[in-house]
C-alpha cells in the first residue's frame, strides 16, 4: 500500500487515536428478529410507525390485476397466486416506516479514527414506480468519530433495511448515510450504489445490462475532497 499523504483525514485521526489512548468499551445489544414480520427491535424511535401490512387488500389488489389482464384467477395455476404475492410483498417491503438506523445494535470504542469501509453488499429493493425490481450492491465508508464503530454486519444490515421498502436508487443512497450519522455521529460518511432496474431492462427502453451509479457524502467527506478521493481510491481496489 502507498504511503498516505500526511495531509489526509488517515495521519490525522490517528494523532487523534495515540492522543486518546486505547481505550475499549463495548456494547452489543441483543435481539431476536421477529419472524412474522422479519423486524427487530429499534435502537431508536422510526419518524414513521411501523407498518402492519393487509394481506387481504394486497391479495385482493392482485386478483384483480390479473382478471384485468384477462386471466381466469379461478384455474388450478392462479388459485393461490393473491396470497402468494402479497407474502412477497410482505417480506420485500417489511422496512417499510422503520429506520435504517435501528438496525445499529452494536457499539465499540477501539481508540481508533481510521476509516471503515465495507465494499460490495448485496440488495435487492422494489422500485416505486413500476413496482419492479433493482438489484445491485453498495459501498459503504466511514470514519469513525473518538474511535466509535459498529460491527461490519450491521452495515449491511443497515443497507437490507433501507433496500426493504418502496424506493428510488436515490433516496436509498441517502437513506443509508443518513443512518450511518445517526447511529455512529462519524466524522464522515461515504455511499455509492450501482445497480441495475429491471424497469430499464424488461420494459420501456429494454436495455439489460445497464447500471445506475449513485454517491452521497456527509460530514468530513463531504468537505473535504483529499480525503474523499482517498476513500474513493480504497473502493476501486
Amino acid at each position: 500500500m502507498n504511503q498516505k499523504p500526511e495531509s489526509t483525514i488517515f495521519s490525522e485521526a490517528k494523532h487523534s487515536a495515540t492522543r486518546e489512548g486505547h481505550k475499549r468499551i463495548n456494547t452489543c445489544i441483543s435481539f431476536a428478529p421477529n419472524s412474522s414480520a422479519g423486524v427487530i427491535p429499534s435502537k431508536t424511535e422510526s419518524s414513521k410507525a411501523q407498518q402492519v401490512p393487509d394481506m387481504e387488500k394486497m391479495a385482493l389488489g392482485v386478483k384483480l390485476i390479473l382478471e384485468a389482464v384477462g386471466e381466469d384467477v379461478n384455474r388450478p395455476g392462479l388459485l393461490d397466486t393473491p396470497s402468494r404475492v402479497a407474502r412477497m410483498y410482505r417480506e420485500l417491503l417489511y422496512g417499510t416506516g422503520i429506520n435504517p438506523a435501528s438496525e445499529v445494535t452494536c457499539e465499540f470504542e477501539e481508540g481508533s479514527e481510521d476509516p471503515v469501509i465495507v465494499k460490495g453488499i448485496p440488495f435487492a429493493t422494489v422500485c416505486e414506480h413500476h413496482m419492479v425490481p433493482f438489484v445491485g450492491k453498495a459501498d459503504v465508508a466511514y470514519i469513525p468519530k473518538d474511535g466509535r464503530i459498529t460491527g461490519l454486519s450491521k452495515i449491511a444490515r443497515v443497507v437490507e433495511l433501507a433496500a426493504r421498502r418502496l424506493q428510488v436508487q436515490e433516496r436509498m443512497t441517502a437513506e443509508i448515510a443518513d443512518a450511518m450519522v445517526e447511529a455512529l455521529q462519524p466524522q464522515g460518511v461515504l455511499v455509492i450504489l450501482n445497480a441495475e432496474h429491471l424497469c430499464m431492462s424488461i420494459r420501456g427502453i429494454k436495455k439489460p445490462g445497464s447500471m445506475t451509479t449513485t454517491m452521497t457524502t456527509r460530514g468530513l467527506l463531504k468537505e473535504d475532497r483529499n480525503a474523499r478521493l482517498e476513500i474513493m481510491q480504497l473502493l476501486e481496489r
